[in-house]
């Protein structure tokens, strides 16, 4: 089972940038998907989420209004679409699959059983 990220690269502030997390080895299709980021010296956090069938989405506050979490189960992938970007988003973008269908908190990594390896998005002001 394999999570491998892409699209991470060095972007202006203000600038928009378009994740892509593919997973191979099982499908996910009524997993929630997550994207989590770490930024340097700090903990990994909670970035967005979405369910099974896309109806349900979840974004920290501060990248809500910007970011936009979506998925094609076809494709086994799921996208972080990143606009305005700021340079406090800096950080490695993980993608994450749920140990189970729903989760009651979404923005806890120990709920998350599968992780991809990370992409670096670099924002420059």
């Amino acid at each position: 089972v394999q999570l491998v990220e892409s699209g991470g690269r060095l972007v202006q502030g203000g600038g928009s940038l378009s994740l892509s997390c593919a997973a191979s080895g099982r499908s996910f299709s009524s997993n929630i998907m997550g994207w989590f980021r770490q930024a340097p010296g700090k903990e990994r956090e909670f970035v967005a989420g979405i369910n099974w069938n896309s109806l349900r989405t979840y974004y920290t506050s501060s990248v809500k209004g910007r970011f936009t979490i979506s998925r094609d189960n076809a494709k086994n992938t799921v996208y972080l679409q990143m606009d305005s970007l700021k340079p406090e988003d800096t950080a490695i973008y993980y993608c994450a699959a749920s140990r189970y269908p729903d989760l009651a908190d979404w923005t806890r990594e120990n709920q998350y059983g599968y992780w991809g390896q990370g992409t670096q998005v670099t924002v420059s002001s």
